[in-house]
């Protein structure tokens, strides 16, 4: 064990971390140059096409150190957005030290801090390392004082490095080796293995990513998992994470490998569960456990009603890749039959939709996300709500609650002023300001969950000239004044157009929502109105004029009376059409109501 290293790379979006985990793998040999490429670890067409990592990945190199002994490194690359933050957790907890990138370019991020504390929770080694020092716009020794300020470590302990022209690399092996400690555990005690990812293979089944942390797994041995109810699985097979999977029929403490064992489903492999023997094994699992629980809701609906089926067998085969995503079937009235989806935030939803479209060749309709609510009603009962059709009627209601989130904004002093009145908008309720340094500021909020999913990120990026970066981390639910706000349409109510807001922002959405589908909806012949609605109570209107039918076209000459007459059987034929007409809506409208501009 004192030869193995368990580490992990932790980085903001975008400032390397992919790239260094290449060099690092080029460096210790583990890839050929035939087999060399950009983003190795990254294997899905999006995570390159986008420049992101979404699900995390291990892999083992050896790496013959300047002492002239062979060390075993297990590199953990992990997910950098903060939808994926349990994911990163998880990783963490499989290793004894991180490195951390800092862009020599963008100095400290968001999510360099909230990834920074979550590595220092962990009791873990951090190695800090500059990278892309080759930049024209580097900004190094500021970048130094901001990680000195934030790490209190020295300079010297700071590694300079560029990936792309594989500087510092060498420097970077040699601190995982001497800085990082080797792991703990006994390889006699019972077994306790962590699943820190886990994915689906068609032919084998779920495979789980483990970090045993006592004890020995071999093959042949009967295994339960703590999370799980069926506690009678075989280890099939048993082996370390090369560049290909490598059967060693048994791993012991301390080491990275992966498990096969016959599980037909990824949702039994959970991460963060505990792996133990089903005889004379642990009595209890590794700190640290919970279920992902999902934080945006939405529908999706196929175009056409037909391919409902077809939508439920690629969500069904998604979900064997991606444990996170839940769905149940649900009905609309303006959408016929779809499924509201459970998201663990706004980029996972955006990954779900472009896979389903991509990957399984679905054109679907989206709702407008939300997140869940609770509601205490008035005989004391509770009622989770989760999309806008599950609201009771106002006067059951006693209260209802939202979820906060706690969020962090790092961007240049000059654009505080912008960002805080934007915060302000968006009912942030604002709580500290730290410097960085003299440039750069640290601004914490409190925000409702619902405010910041849907076009915060955007606008943030917009006012700050993409300088600012976001995180944040979710902190319980509050009491909230909320209300279901009702589109009608020729008085039927749309409920895929019904969204849950706060009272104060009501009046300003539906009007906004009332005068983007007068331009969209096609005028018919007749009048057709337009209404938001809390309740009973109608707090915008605007109509869609009627087509006007040119009756009068085969009246030539006589009395005036004789068009009157026409156009009064015109009035009544259109009263007529209102009673009976059906309103057609396009798809652009449920999508604009998505990308409402203020």
């Amino acid at each position: 064990m004192k030869n193995i290293r368990n580490f992990c790379i932790i980085a903001h979006i975008d400032h390397g971390k992919s790239t260094i985990a290449d060099a690092l793998l080029e460096a210790t040999r583990t890839v050929s140059e035939r087999e060399a490429k950009e983003q190795l670890l990254d294997d899905m067409e999006l995570e390159r096409e986008r420049g992101i990592t979404i699900k995390s990945h291990a892999i083992q190199m050896k790496y013959l150190a300047n002492d002239k002994v062979d060390y075993t490194f297990n590199l953990i690359d992990t997910p950098g957005h903060v939808d994926f933050t349990y994911e990163v957790s998880r990783s963490l907890a499989a290793c004894e030290g991180a490195i951390l990138i800092v862009d020599a370019a963008q100095g400290v991020e968001a999510q360099t801090i909230s990834n920074l504390y979550l590595a220092i929770e962990a009791g873990l080694e951090i190695i800090p390392v500059i990278n892309k020092i080759d930049l024209p716009g580097a900004i190094v020794d500021t970048v130094k004082s901001q990680i000195i300020d934030l790490l209190g470590c020295e300079d010297e302990e700071i590694i300079l490095a560029s990936a792309k022209t594989r500087i510092g690399i060498e420097d970077i092996l040699e601190a995982v080796v001497h800085r990082i400690p080797e792991p703990e555990g006994d390889p006699e005690a019972p077994l306790q293995a962590l699943i820190f990812d886990s994915v689906f293979d068609p032919y084998r089944g779920a495979i789980a990513y483990i970090r045993i942390k006592n004890g020995t797994l071999k093959e042949k041995e009967q295994l339960k998992f703590f999370a799980n109810d069926n506690d009678n699985y075989l280890a099939e097979e048993v082996g370390i994470l090369g560049l290909r999977k490598v059967r060693t029929k048994s791993l012991s403490a301390g080491n990275v490998g992966y498990l096969i064992s016959g599980i037909k489903d990824v949702h039994d492999t959970k991460v963060g569960d505990t792996v133990t023997h089903l005889k004379n094994g642990a009595t209890k699992p590794l700190p640290g456990y919970q279920d992902i629980k999902p934080m945006v809701y939405s529908g999706l609906f196929p175009t056409d009603s037909d391919d409902f089926e077809d939508l439920r067998d690629a969500l069904d085969k998604l979900r064997l890749n991606d444990s996170a995503l839940v769905y149940v079937p649900e009905t609309s009235a303006a959408l016929g039959f779809g499924f509201r989806c459970g998201f663990l935030g706004m980029l996972h939803m955006e990954i779900v939709q472009e896979r389903l479209e991509r990957e399984y060749d679905q054109s679907i309709v989206t709702t407008l996300p939300n997140v869940e609510y609770v509601c205490y009603k008035k005989d004391g009962t509770e009622v989770i709500i989760d999309k806008p059709s599950d609201m009771p009627n106002p006067g059951d209601i006693d209260y209802i609650t939202e979820p906060y989130v706690k969020a962090q904004i790092v961007c240049p002093s000059e654009y505080v002023g912008a960002i805080m009145k934007l915060a302000m908008d968006k009912r942030g309720e604002y709580k500290n300001t730290d410097y960085l340094d003299p440039t750069r500021a640290d601004l914490q909020f409190d925000f409702p969950l619902s405010e910041i999913i849907f076009d915060f990120y955007d606008k943030l990026k917009s006012i700050s000239r993409g300088y600012a970066s976001f995180d944040y981390e979710y902190t319980g639910y509050r009491d909230s004044d909320l209300a279901k706000l009702d589109i009608l349409l020729n008085n039927d109510n749309v409920d895929a157009l019904s969204v849950i807001v706060h009272k104060t922002k009501a009046y300003e959405y539906g009007r906004k929502v009332c005068s983007k589908l007068k331009v969209l909806i096609p005028r018919q012949m007749y009048e057709v109105a337009i209404q938001a609605a809390i309740g009973t109570k109608v707090i915008a209107r605007t109509n869609v004029k009627a087509l006007r039918k040119n009756v009068t076209a085969k009246c030539y000459g006589g009395d005036i009376t004789r068009k009157r007459k026409l156009l009064e059987k015109q009035k009544e034929g259109k009263k007529r059409m209102k009673q009976v007409g059906n309103i057609e809506i396009p798809q652009e409208a449920f999508l604009a109501v998505l990308q409402l501009e203020d």
